[in-house]
């Protein structure tokens, strides 16, 4: 294709390097669990990765097109997940005419540590100043692929994968280039056949080619061509992994499809997360399996700023260790930034983001680009078995630090194989399997086991390494070393474990099973093999005296206080000293390692027991106070106030009056009338009854007294009180004398209380006192208190009573 615009370049360039260095060759193991490490050494980390950019210039490619190439190739500087990975941007053209080069190395061979990746970073916005006075508008497929592999190959650096991620929006185009013949005809086939021959070279050179297009213009037989004709093995023998060709409708795509095509050849995971604009919370989740990965953010704008937030919704660095995870970012001042982290917390990742007003209208994509190397444990038996003899290898798979992973789903999809190696004969593959069937004990455990025949020209030490293969996960390849037995063993041995469950610090048993046919005693040594970081395992006794005959001896191991939590990794093994270090038996320790419980975990029952049995003492308390509280109620009993034997007043408590079972009244003299009851006062007078039923009752001042229902009490100055509940009230008293009976207060005819009168004390039956007046004193007018006075002339005043 012709290629006018100049800036296209850069854009594909930097899609292309941001893929593949978010591409690491190969990724630690991740945790089975939730438990994190503390940050592996480098060679402990992903494995590298060399890789090439190719990016096509073309006039074709919008400046939309062109920005989306250079975020996409910043994804994969950025988020490169291996810092031992070197990486190479090259952009081409065509070569027409004099000054001209169809290719332009913009960024040489460059590691991709921290340093690194900036200057990568950097570089890769070179390709938006091609000059085209030094490089033609056509699209030389066959000069960017020389290009890559020279460069790619150029120190031969062993056992590193070499891949060349080449991105174009067109077809091969060397029509004007006079180096591939005179005419356009012969310098499209000549320039086929010069890529043909190119890709063979790759091929040799074990150069991998993964092209990727965009656009309506590809030609996809020839994408297709160039991905089958460099080098076919990917970085396991999954089909996925090797190297395929894709095509995508536009640009706007651009950067999720390279990173998809980095994750299937370097066999790394992809986790897309969440889309938003700023201010927002987005989310991306990374698996428990995962123990090197970078966080992806494509920004677009530099003013766009980034939080990052573990699982446990801490506020993590940006830079420097935390919480068992090492952390490192970049990119803060460009459209795409990442934190790359060894050891992450497994779970949701909270990233947020913010941006000043104006910087709002992009968003923003959030992903994860991850790997899991695991730790494999092996155990071969019989642990050193005779050349033609039957063995069984299992293997089980761990995390850094030692939690073995027991969760199928994890490792959905896995294949796993041994590899038995030795003197005296080739190389045997052993397929393991975990489908339950022998000598596979149970199914979907995470335990694979398979049988090997030692062949019989074994001898000496033979090597078992474990091979695994699956989506995001590669193994670390640990030998297991074994010795090969010369005829029959005149010692043999057993272990037994007694597994469950325990805690840090804590200690399990097990027993050791010898039977030596020998003639004299054997020295055995048992000891810990693959023991997990910091759990701080021992085992005692270290030796056994085995001597003639059969022996069993029991042992115990003991857990260090910072054990890690999950099924406990590594191996006991059984050495004899006396048969050149002969190891005679192994077995899983096979142990799960819990939290310590807390208080509450170890006596909620107590607790619960002892919670509920309060509350039914608070019940019974409830219904005990409620019950008392009904018994020394008031309510509807009657007070009777009486001079003389008259009843100046009466007084009912009602409902709500005696709060707490007291009641309080006062005997009110005031205005000249009859004396009356009133609730409350200053000068209170208490009632109250007892849950017993007894009624007491307490003078403003002087000592409370018993009240016994309808006998008069004296109050003084010549004034008792009744208590009842209206029938036992009116006492042996006249009758009607004294008593409300209306809501006015006012008595009935003939009554001689009342506030409504004035009142006097009544006089003797015999006849008037000396000076007392009878109706013919000197006044000539009737007396006061006279029954001849009509009924409406005395105790009529209408005043309600306050408590009715």
């Amino acid at each position: 294709m012709r290629l006018i615009r100049k800036t296209n370049a850069p854009v594909l360039a930097c899609v292309l390097l941001t893929l593949v260095a978010a591409a690491p060759a190969q990724v630690s193991a991740g945790p089975g669990g939730p438990q994190r490490t503390a940050a592996a050494p480098a060679a402990d980390g992903p494995d590298p990765i060399d890789f090439a950019v190719v990016v096509d210039q073309s006039d074709s490619l919008s400046d939309d097109d062109l920005a989306r190439e250079v975020e996409a190739a910043s994804l994969i500087t950025q988020g490169e997940i291996s810092e031992r990975s070197r990486a190479a941007v090259i952009g081409f053209g065509s070569s027409e005419k004099e000054g001209q080069s169809p290719v332009r190395e913009v960024c040489a061979l460059t590691t991709a540590d921290t340093a690194g990746r900036q200057r990568l970073s950097d570089c890769v916005q070179q390709l938006g100043e091609r000059d085209d006075k030094t490089m033609g508008p056509g699209t030389d497929f066959p000069a960017a692929v020389r290009q890559a592999v020279d460069r790619l190959t150029e120190d031969d650096a062993e056992n590193v994968p070499k891949v060349v991620f080449l991105l174009t929006d067109g077809r091969l185009d060397v029509s004007d280039s006079p180096e591939y013949g005179t005419d356009k005809t012969s310098r499209q086939a000549n320039g086929a056949k010069r890529l043909a021959e190119e890709l063979a070279r790759a091929r040799k050179e074990s150069v991998q080619i993964w092209p990727l297009g965009f656009g309506d213009k590809i030609d996809r037989t020839a994408l297709t061509r160039m991905a089958e004709g460099g080098f076919r093995n990917g970085c396991t023998d999954r089909p996925g992994s090797a190297p395929k060709m894709r095509v995508v409708g536009s640009s706007a795509q651009i950067d999720k499809a390279l990173q998809e095509t980095f994750a299937a050849a370097r066999c790394a995971g992809l986790a897309h997360g969440t889309v938003g604009k700023p201010p927002a919370d987005l989310h991306v989740t990374i698996p428990p399996i995962a123990t090197d990965g970078s966080i992806t953010v494509g920004k677009h704008d530099p003013k766009v700023t980034v939080t990052y937030y573990d699982p446990d919704g801490r506020r993590v660095p940006t830079q420097g260790e935390f919480a068992g995870s090492s952390f490192e970012s970049s990119g803060q001042d460009g459209p795409v930034e990442a934190l790359r982290v060894k050891n992450p917390l497994p779970g949701k990742w909270r990233v947020h983001i913010e941006a000043p007003e104006g910087h709002r209208d992009r968003e923003v994509a959030v992903r994860a680009i991850w790997q899991g190397r695991l730790r494999s444990a092996v155990t071969l038996g019989p642990a050193s078995p005779r050349p033609g003899e039957e063995a069984v290898v299992e293997v089980r798979m761990q995390t850094r630090r030692g939690v073995v992973i027991t969760d199928p789903e994890l490792l959905k999809g896995v294949r796993v194989s041994a590899r038995m190696s030795g003197a005296g004969f080739d190389p045997v593959v052993v397929p393991l399997a975990d489908n339950g069937k022998q000598p596979d004990a149970q199914a979907d455990d995470v335990r694979y086991s398979g049988r090997v025949t030692v062949p019989e020209t074994a001898s000496g030490e033979i090597e078992v390494v474990t091979e695994m293969a699956a989506p995001g996960v590669t193994s670390d390849r640990r030998p297991l070393h074994a010795r090969v037995s010369e005829g029959t063993p005149v010692l043999t041995a057993g272990l037994t474990v007694d597994r469950g469950e325990l805690h840090p610090g804590g200690t399990f048993t097990g027993t050791l099973d010898v039977t030596n046919n020998d003639s004299g005693p054997h020295t055995l040594r048992l000891a810990l093999a693959d023991q997990p970081p910091g759990s701080g395992l021992r085992i005692t006794p270290a030796t056994v005296n085995a001597a003639p005959g059969g022996s069993s001896t029991p042992f115990t191991v003991t857990l260090g206080a910072d054990a890690p939590l999950g099924e406990l990794s590594g191996r006991i093994t059984v050495t004899d000293l006396g048969d050149r270090d002969r190891v005679v038996d192994n077995v899983f320790l096979g142990v799960h390692v819990t939290k310590k419980p807390t208080l509450w975990d170890e006596w909620w029952w107590a607790f619960s027991a002892a919670a509920l049995l309060l509350l039914a003492l608070a019940a019974v308390a409830v219904v005990r106070h409620k019950a008392g509280a009904k018994r020394r109620d008031l309510t509807g009993v009657r007070l009777e106030l009486r001079a003389q034997g008259q009843r100046p007043d009466t007084l009912t408590v009602r409902s709500g009056q005696s709060t707490g079972g007291e009641f309080l009244f006062s005997i009110d003299r005031s205005g000249g009338g009859a004396p009356a009851l009133r609730r409350g006062g200053t000068q209170a007078y208490r009632l109250r009854r007892t849950t017993a039923g007894q009624m007491l009752l307490k003078p403003p001042s002087g000592r409370e007294r018993s009240v016994g229902p309808g006998e008069a009490t004296a109050l003084g100055d010549g004034l008792e009180l009744v208590v009842g509940d209206g029938s036992t009230a009116s006492g042996p008293g006249r009758a009607g004398r004294g008593s409300r009976t209306g809501r006015d207060g006012s008595g009935g005819p003939g009554d001689g209380g009342g506030r409504g009168g004035r009142w006097r004390m009544p006089r003797p039956r015999g006849g008037s006192p000396a000076g007392s007046s009878n109706g013919s004193g000197p006044r000539g007018g009737r007396s006061r208190g006279d029954a001849s006075v009509t009924p409406g002339q005395r105790g009529t005043t209408g005043r309600r009573d306050p408590n009715f």
